[in-house]
């Protein structure tokens, strides 16, 4: 299991409680610094089942800055291109945290619910 995060973020302090309190074996990736390629937030996309745009802070001022509100909301592998790749270079707009769970799947872990949801699926 890994869990992307923010150290600054709240949401992804809770998920590290609840994972260390639940005595949960994970790895975790600071995804600012150690940013996700573009094969690797199509893989999590995958694993989440959604979309890029459905990952993306697009209520973020960096949203509006660097023009990801403006990208296409199209079902088409040239507008999901453009949207990963538009994270890939400002990862800072990735939803936090994400957690890949063992059974291959994942989760955007932002409630005690979407963290249990990780824990519970088991290889």
């Amino acid at each position: 299991m890994e869990i992307w995060i923010n150290p600054a973020c709240s949401k992804c302090r809770s998920a590290l409680t609840l994972l260390d309190a639940e005595g949960a074996d994970y790895t975790v990736r600071r995804y600012l610094e150690d940013v996700p390629s573009e094969a690797e937030i199509r893989e999590v996309l995958g694993r989440l089942g959604l979309e890029p745009w459905d990952i993306t802070r697009t209520s973020d001022p960096l949203a509006k800055e660097t023009g990801v509100r403006d990208l296409p909301l199209e079902e088409s592998d040239t507008a999901r291109a453009r949207w990963i790749a538009h994270l890939a270079a400002h990862p800072k707009l990735i939803q936090r945290p994400i957690i890949t769970a063992a059974d291959g799947t994942a989760v955007v872990a932002r409630s005690e619910e979407a963290v249990r949801e990780a824990l519970s699926r088991k290889a």
